[in-house]
Order: C-alpha cells, then structure tokens, then sequence
C-alpha cells in the first residue's frame, strides 16, 4: 500500500472516531512536535506547537467550553502524498447554550503514520460569536 493509501487510511479511521465523540486515534496520532495553525484574526487563531502546548492552549481550554459530545464528521477526505486534506463539519452545545457547528477545512501534513502539521480553516465569525477568548498565559 501507498504512503497516500496509508495516510488516507489513517485520516478516515480518525475521523470515523471523531463522528462518534472518539478523539483517542487523534490525539495519538499527533507528533510530539505538530505544528497546528488556526488561520484568521480571532483570539483562538494562530500557531500552536507542540503536542503538549496543542492539548494546554488549544484543545483543553476549548473543549472546556463545551456543554455535550463534540462530535466531528468527514465529508470529504482527498490524499496526494504527505498531504492529507479534510473538509469536516463539528457539531456541539456551548456550556452558554450556543450552538458551535462549525465547518473546518483540515490541511494536514504526515509522516511515518504521524500527523505533523495541521492548518484549519473555518467559519472564525461562528467562532467570535460562538466561543469566549482563551485565556493566554
């Protein structure tokens, strides 16, 4: 099998987790030294780096503001290489009764079954609206 096929492969298995509330696959799955960019001008936007500083910074303070299962499901899974591209939709209840289904666009970079990189596109005003600021250290 191809490294495309494998890093196909290893993208639709974690969203097939992902879709059930499952984030285990993707949290192993990234590297110890990912670089995760969040594009646009909200407070959650910018470069986060380093599996520890993802879980602190981004993923711990986010899903901290979450009221239900966050669940995130594919619709389109496109690989060429090292390159894996996602286009996914996010579906949760915000602990102030928002709705947060955001639509993402994933851009992520592999190695070695590893996600290296991921660059996310996606609705930043639901995100101003949706969301309160992190606190930055």
């Amino acid at each position: 099998m191809s490294a495309t096929q494998n890093n196909k492969r290893l993208m639709q298995a974690i969203f097939d987790g992902l879709a059930r509330g499952d984030a285990r696959l993707f949290l192993d799955s990234l590297d110890e030294t990912t670089v995760w960019r969040m594009i646009g001008t909200t407070p959650w936007s910018g470069v986060y780096t380093g599996k520890a500083a993802i879980r602190r910074d981004l993923l711990t303070p986010l899903f901290a503001q979450f009221a239900d299962q966050y669940v995130n499901t594919a619709d389109a899974i496109v690989a060429e290489g090292d390159t894996v591209v996602v286009e996914c939709r996010g579906k949760v209840t915000t602990k102030t009764g928002k709705r947060y289904d955001n639509t993402y666009c994933w851009v992520c970079r592999l190695a070695d079954g590893r996600i290296t990189s991921l660059t996310e596109y996606m609705d930043t005003q639901l995100v101003a609206e949706a969301l309160e600021a992190p606190e930055r250290g």
